[in-house]
């Protein structure tokens, strides 16, 4: 069987070659076979007709065996001749043929060099891609905190404008004033606490 592994007829028969051979092969291999069991049954009943015949199945068969030794090797012979030429003549493409699925090669030829710098800058392109998917991941986080820290601002805003309210309804429209007075009565209440506890001790 040949070696050269015809890839490219592969790719137009969707089956190498050597595989189209040897199922040739084996199917003429398997019809000698066949015709030595045939030719064996008919000479055995043949010597049936033959009542004082000396020569017994056994014999008959040794026989058979021999004579498809022989056939075989000569089979295995021409076989080898045939193969060759179905293989260089019938199931080989010449270098010179391209398959239409091929034609793109013809019509856009790159050299090793080229495709080479293509597969570069791909890479290239492939690096600043991941770079800038890892730059965005980074600012929609950024973004994220930025949305937390301004919904912390918004209730302090919020609790400023109730405090603003209260202070208000109090009679304190200046929230620095509402500080000042709310500093003040906790000073009196930690006075009024602190006498409590003295009375406490005396008593």
């Amino acid at each position: 069987m040949s070696v050269n592994p015809m890839a490219y007829e592969a790719q137009f028969f969707g089956f190498t070659p050597q595989t189209c051979m040897l199922r040739i092969y084996i199917a003429f291999q398997d019809y000698l076979f066949e015709m030595m069991l045939v030719v064996e049954s008919v000479i055995l009943k043949k010597l049936d007709g033959f009542p004082g015949c000396k020569i017994g199945p056994f014999q008959i068969r040794k026989s058979t065996e021999k004579f498809l030794l022989f056939m075989k090797e000569h089979f295995d012979k021409l076989f080898s001749k045939m193969e060759e030429m179905l293989l260089q003549l019938v199931l080989n493409i010449p270098k010179n043929v391209l398959l239409p699925e091929d034609k793109v090669h013809e019509q856009y030829p790159y050299s090793k060099a080229q495709f080479q710098a293509l597969q570069d800058e791909i890479h290239q392109l492939q690096q600043q891609y991941r770079a800038e998917a890892s730059a965005g991941q980074a600012l929609r986080a950024e973004l994220e905190e930025q949305k937390a820290v301004q919904a912390e601002l918004e209730k302090i805003l919020q609790w400023f404008d109730g405090l603003e309210n209260i202070c208000r309804e109090h009679g304190t429209s200046n929230l620095e004033e509402s500080f000042a007075f709310l500093t003040q009565n906790s000073k009196k209440l930690q006075d009024v606490l602190k006498e409590v506890e003295e009375k406490s001790k005396k008593k």
